[in-house]
């Protein structure tokens, strides 16, 4: 029997037509805030917190709007994301009705709310990622997406979870399932997009960046995709000449969207020889839109190794980031981010780098079972080297992350993020004095990145070393403007 005060409201959907089951219905706007927000990397991602924290008549406990408030604070990436996502989740009345929860419902719990079947497997995978069964989580999400592939909020929570656990495979064939489903939709060719470029397909990923932009030029993660695409094609100054077309739309996205496709310019600007112009991108634009978000934190340390590889001088900011990392210490969400922690703790010579160390080293054999080959075979060897190329310990550093590389994938992270490691790797063979290895990883590179200025400088000083003569080289303007 539904309660009086319960609303099924069929006849209100998403905005691909789904039926949504709401509590209220004032609920509505804020549900397409959160769905439109994730989806396009806009603040309203936040709208759905308007009735998930309200109290009263204004409050909504509806099944899909718990979810999408536990997904909220699950994006967080830090140890107060489940605490917070379980709270929602405690309050969808049909928690353990549906869920299979191990604890029985008490006879004093509310009745549960009414609810879709789609809605009710996307609370299920919500609450399965909450509680660590990020392989769970997956597999409902790709049951919801075989029933309803115009279901794009699903296909994006469910690439998210694969990206993070290295799988690509599964990003792509789950956004084939929405391609002809949801074509009218430049999301659903922007993820299309990405998923094709992480899985190495970069003529179909180029095709289906190029349909999303055509039907909207300000998608962000097709003007994401399409910027990865051209990196990994070597053509560094298209690449950066498209993204400053594309930066004047920025302004109104996430901090996350907003400095990550910052993060790609400053990149390919790097390469390119414009060191001052790549500094300037993390002063201004990079480093300091959302310092408490753990994406913008990684960004900056990300940006800020990679300047210091190519030989820029990046003064203090390694101590004014310190702090703002050191909070993540305890976290042990995502090897991926604890590695990038770590490596910027160890940088700034904080006292906290040795003991996110030890917290890794203690936590990968307890990790949930969907990451814990990461951690263990992955994490803790990385963390080892990054700390040992930190402290200008270059033997070790080499030692450990040899270990890491061949299994890199599994910590999550994009090709572009994880060629970090391959950096400081290629950084600690040189400084350690293996030079032929060091030769037999950058000549390569000096061919797929022929306009490349930081490599061609980098294989100058080392054909240098080893007494070989320098490729004639055309160096590119050291500025794309």
């Amino acid at each position: 029997m539904t309660p009086a005060s319960i609303q099924l409201i069929d006849h209100h959907v998403d905005p691909f037509g789904l039926p949504l089951t709401l509590q209220r219905p004032k609920s509505l706007p804020a549900v397409h805030g959160f769905i439109e927000g994730f989806l396009g990397y806009e603040p309203r991602i936040l709208d759905i917190l308007q009735v998930a924290i309200s109290e009263g008549e204004s409050r909504d406990d509806s099944p899909i709007v718990r979810a999408y408030a536990a997904a909220l604070h699950m994006f967080s990436e830090s140890r107060e994301g489940p605490p917070g996502a379980r709270a929602h989740l405690e309050r969808a009345g049909v928690a353990s009705a549906h869920l299979e929860r191990a604890e029985a419902a008490s006879a004093h719990q509310a009745p549960p709310l009414p609810a879709t079947a789609r809605e009710l497997s996307v609370l299920q995978a919500v609450t399965a990622w909450v509680d660590g069964d990020v392989r769970q989580a997956l597999g409902l999400l790709e049951s919801v997406l075989r029933e309803h592939p115009r279901d794009l909020t699903s296909l994006k929570l469910a690439q998210y979870l694969a990206f993070n656990l290295g799988d690509s495979p599964t990003m792509l064939r789950l956004a084939l399932l929405s391609r002809d489903a949801a074509p009218e939709w430049a999301w659903t060719h922007g993820m299309l997009a990405f998923a094709f470029e992480q899985c190495h397909r970069l003529d179909e990923a180029q095709a289906s960046a190029h349909q999303a932009l055509r039907l909207n030029p300000q998608e962000p993660w097709a003007q994401h995709a399409l910027a990865h695409i051209l990196l990994t094609r070597g053509q560094l100054r298209e690449g950066a000449q498209f993204l400053e077309r594309c930066s004047p739309g920025w302004h109104r996205l996430t901090s996350f969207m907003r400095t990550h496709n910052w993060w790609h310019l400053a990149v390919f600007l790097l390469d390119l020889g414009d060191d001052a112009q790549a500094l300037k991108l993390y002063d201004e634009q990079v480093w300091g839109v959302e310092k408490s978000y753990t994406q913008d934190q990684i960004g900056a340390v990300s940006l800020l190794a990679r300047l210091e590889l190519a030989g820029v001088d990046v003064g203090s900011r390694w101590q004014e980031l310190a702090p703002w990392i050191e909070a993540h210490v305890h976290d042990q969400v995502q090897p991926f981010l604890d590695l990038q922690y770590l490596y910027g703790l160890a940088r700034a010579q904080h006292p906290q780098a040795r003991v996110l160390l030890s917290r890794i080293e203690q936590f990968a054999p307890e990790a949930p079972l969907a990451a814990r080959q990461s951690w263990q075979r992955v994490a803790v060897p990385a963390a080892r080297g990054l700390f040992a190329h930190a402290q200008e310990r270059w033997a070790e550093a080499v030692q450990g992350l040899e270990q890491a590389l061949p299994q890199l994938v599994s910590i999550g992270g994009s090709h572009a993020q994880r060629d970090l490691f391959e950096q400081i790797h290629l950084d600690a063979l040189i400084r350690s004095g293996q030079w032929a290895g060091a030769h037999n990883r950058l000549q390569p590179l000096a061919h797929t990145q022929p306009q490349s200025v930081r490599i061609r400088r980098q294989l100058g000083a080392l054909n240098a070393a080893l007494g070989l003569p320098d490729e004639a080289f055309q160096a590119p303007k050291a500025s794309a403007r």
